[in-house]
């Protein structure tokens, strides 16, 4: 029998998460805890509800819902609810007005949530060089918005939440950070449940990269990944593929036919970062036996595969947006210029623009904007259409083009999810004129 989104429970409590929240009651406390991501492998963070990751939200599609936000910490917080068409002053970004939740404070998020689809919540306070702050931490959530019918074409869904521990600057250069431990769904492989399936099932993965800097690659041995959705909306030409790989703030919506009997990894490609944590067993039933780790088949990741012929419609406006890093300088600039000094773009409302990142630096850089979603059009000289994101990386060296609608009236941030980067200056805003 197919379950509905609804069929959520078991699935969560099977793999350790707190029962997903009722709209009309969900209390979100920021909290310091000692988290256990292995037996005698506890890390001081800070999360919320006491629990890594937070509470899973599930929201009905246009329903108002008021979340309070309790801050037990000595210091402000902000929480942004990732890739919701909300307006500014709840977005969760200083830079768009949202008052933050003060120490010792309250403060209460009222909206409705829209688009349907996998969306999260997070801190997006900045860090510097603190590496036990922001995106650094527990904080994170998966929240899923829900539309009013629900087909419901797969009997399982299971949560992915990637994420890295005890963060440090390496010495080989100031700027590059290392992590010691990794975890999915806030422990390390091996030390939380798994995930228990049954020959024939469809399972939907919900996968999301919680990382403050890290782009990582996935892959269950034995199996291949359906992806259907990226960034929560659906694609216009799912994909069988043999891994999945997401930068930090995307995700993917994957279903996999468990049709390979036994007891599996489910992990990084990386094959450090999968010994220090990032991996989840798969487990059939009357599977016995350790956990078996098969690199996957070769192919490469392509977010073409999954765009409809063509190319997207003309757009009303082009805007450039050279991402650099000035010899000597530690500060990441756009056309030129480092936050806060960066002179904002403007748009008309319901006017379509063409951004267009030309990446004239060594690193990818993971661009999110906040309060729309955009169309892939061009990525590396390639045309796109009918792929739909709120975050896309823009690799070294290379130039990806997406439109949006300028259909959601207030100020609107435009960053690196790169938390390292975005602190150094990498981030801009939009401003809507009149």
């Amino acid at each position: 029998t197919m379950l509905s989104l609804m069929g959520w429970g078991a699935a969560a409590s099977a793999l350790g998460f707190q029962q997903a929240l009722e709209p009309a009651a969900i209390t979100l406390r920021i909290q310091e805890v000692a988290w256990e991501l292995a037996p005698r492998r506890t890390v001081r963070t800070t999360a919320y509800n006491g629990q890594v990751p937070g509470p899973f939200l599930r929201l009905p599609e246009g329903k108002p819902v008021t979340v309070e936000v309790q801050n037990d910490t000595g210091r402000e917080e902000l929480v942004h609810w990732h890739g919701l068409r909300i307006p500014s002053d709840v977005d969760g970004a200083y830079e768009e007005g949202t008052p933050a939740v003060p120490p010792r404070g309250s403060r209460r998020y009222t909206f409705t949530p829209t688009p349907a689809g996998t969306r999260w919540y997070h801190t997006h306070i900045p860090s510097g060089r603190n590496l036990r702050i922001g995106t650094y931490t527990g904080q994170f959530g998966l929240m899923v918005v829900e539309p009013a019918s629900d087909p419901g074409r797969y009997d399982l869904e299971v949560p992915l939440l990637l994420h890295e521990w005890d963060a440090a600057f390496t010495r080989e250069g100031p700027h590059d950070i290392e992590y010691k431990l990794f975890s999915i769904n806030g422990h390390l492989l091996g030390a939380g449940e798994p995930i228990r399936v049954r020959p024939s099932q469809r399972v939907l993965f919900r996968v999301v990269n919680a990382s403050a800097t890290l782009h990582h690659r996935l892959a269950l041995a034995g199996h291949r990944f359906r992806v259907v959705a990226l960034d929560g909306n659906p694609l216009p030409r799912p994909a069988l593929v043999p891994r999945i790989e997401l930068s930090p703030g995307e995700r993917v919506d994957a279903i996999v036919e468990m049709n390979n009997p036994g007891v599996w990894i489910l992990g990084e490609l990386n094959d450090a970062q999968r010994s220090a944590g990032m991996g989840v067993v798969v487990e059939y039933r009357e599977a016995h036996g350790p956990p078996r780790w098969l690199p996957p088949a070769a192919g490469d990741w392509d977010y073409a595969a999954f765009a409809e012929p063509g190319t997207a419609a003309a757009p009303d406006e082009r805007l450039p947006l050279v991402i650099r890093q000035p010899e000597g300088s530690t500060r990441w600039t756009i056309n030129g210029q480092s936050h806060p000094q960066t002179t904002p773009l403007h748009v008309e409302l319901g006017r379509r623009y063409r951004l267009i990142f030309d990446n004239q630096s060594a690193e990818a850089h993971p661009m999110h904007l906040h309060r729309h979603n955009f169309e892939m059009v061009r990525f590396n000289q390639r045309p796109l259409s009918g792929i739909f994101k709120d975050v896309v990386i823009v690799p070294a060296w290379k130039q990806v083009e997406v439109d949006f609608i300028a259909d959601n009236p207030g100020p609107t941030l435009l960053h690196c999810h790169q938390q390292f980067h975005m602190d150094s200056g990498l981030m801009t805003m939009i401003h809507y004129s009149g």
